[in-house]
């Protein structure tokens, strides 16, 4: 079921993706070949007009064939058709909606838009989530708003540690704590972590809701090095629902999308420039394995936290397919600005073999961080 929800999502955002790309395309007049559901090979396909509406076997996403968008601007047509002649080559009639031959700004938004429409629909779901009810910290709230059934709740878990081993997961809500004959009448952060502390080397159940279902995790504390006090491995928050009218909620919608998109470009740049300095590491990066089991985790919690999930991936894919590498839209924007600023097009042999390294250097990339999620596991 998680691998089926996670292709479901990555289906979405990447056609969501694409659309960008198609409706800007068709909007300038830019002859569009095919918009592919899925990746090949084929199993059906539909003409309407110029465009050919392809389903294909590998459901991970899908595609968009812009005409000239590898820098072909004439094809070879037949002498019947109606073409004109060029020494020995015949012009195609549509060589004017190649995508090359459109004005630099115009293939900009074209480059531009499925990243836009990222963002957009993250903007739209982070807007129904607040609609619907959406889980906000204590002092994060809007002005005047008030927050519902709010409960000290699991933001994460460090591996290896006490909580980890008992099986405690980021979005558990702790509802009752207990040691031998003390618990917690008032649960907050200060209260469990002073409870911890005055319990050293005493195991401690700690009761938690996850989704509709009450468990007991059973921890025993170990000692911080660093703080030099014990803990359980856990960071947390008070956290409450926020339900918001319709105009509110996409107004807080925009403003928690800006703020995700500032933190992740924040963390991807500190993570490239870690790379650089070598001092990178891959145990922030999530992979293919990593995100099917945030999903199946998000699903669990609920309707709201899997919207919230997939607007949190929409953003990361927006300013992932923004960073100036070959094959990303990012990298074919930075040969758009290349090619205006030396008033000519590059050759389009070194900008498609560029595209192609640079595709073949993220799967490598991927692969290995699908190899590390698998260790892990283990």
């Amino acid at each position: 079921m998680n691998i089926l929800i996670f292709l479901i999502i990555l289906l979405v955002l990447v056609l969501v993706h694409e659309f960008g790309h198609f409706f800007t395309a068709k909007k300038f007049g830019i002859r569009v070949d095919e918009f592919g559901f899925g990746f090949p090979p084929k199993i059906a396909g539909i003409k309407k007009g110029e465009t050919e509406y392809s389903l294909n076997a590998l459901p991970f996403g899908g595609f968009v064939k812009i005409f000239g968008e590898n820098g072909e601007d004439s094809v070879k047509v037949e002498p019947s058709q109606n073409t004109h002649r060029e020494g020995s080559t015949f012009t195609d009639v549509d060589a004017s909606r190649s995508f090359v031959n459109r004005p630099k700004w115009q293939q900009a938004i074209v480059l531009f838009a499925g990243v836009f429409m990222n963002f957009i629909l993250a903007w739209i779901l982070f807007s129904v989530g607040f609609m619907s009810g959406l889980p906000t910290s204590v002092g994060n709230e809007a002005k005047g708003q008030v927050l519902e059934n709010v409960n000290l709740t699991v933001v994460s878990v460090l591996e290896t540690s006490p909580a980890f081993m008992a099986g405690l997961k980021s979005g558990d809500k702790i509802v009752s704590v207990q040691s031998g004959q003390d618990s917690l009448s008032k649960i907050d952060p200060e209260t469990l972590k002073s409870f911890i502390v005055a319990h050293p080397d005493k195991e401690i159940e700690v009761g938690y809701e996850r989704g509709n279902n009450i468990q007991v995790a059973k921890v025993t504390p170990i000692q911080n090095t660093e703080q030099d006090k014990p803990m359980i491995g856990i960071s947390m928050d008070m956290i409450g629902t926020a339900k918001l009218p319709f105009l509110t909620a996409f107004k807080e919608g925009m403003t928690l999308t800006l703020f995700v998109t500032k933190g992740t470009a924040v963390g991807l740049y500190t993570l490239i420039s870690e790379a650089v300095r070598g001092q990178g590491s891959l145990d922030s990066v999530t992979g293919i394995v990593g995100m099917v089991g945030m999903t199946g985790d998000a699903y669990e919690f609920g309707f709201v936290y899997l919207l919230s999930f997939t607007a949190l991936i929409s953003v990361n894919l927006a300013i992932i397919n923004l960073v100036p590498i070959p094959a990303l839209d990012g990298g074919r924007l930075l040969f758009l600005l290349i090619e205006k600023i030396k008033g000519s097009r590059l050759n389009s042999k070194f900008t498609n073999t560029a595209n192609a390294v640079g595709f073949g250097a993220l799967i490598i990339l991927m692969l290995v961080i699908t190899y590390h999620d698998v260790v892990k596991l283990f």
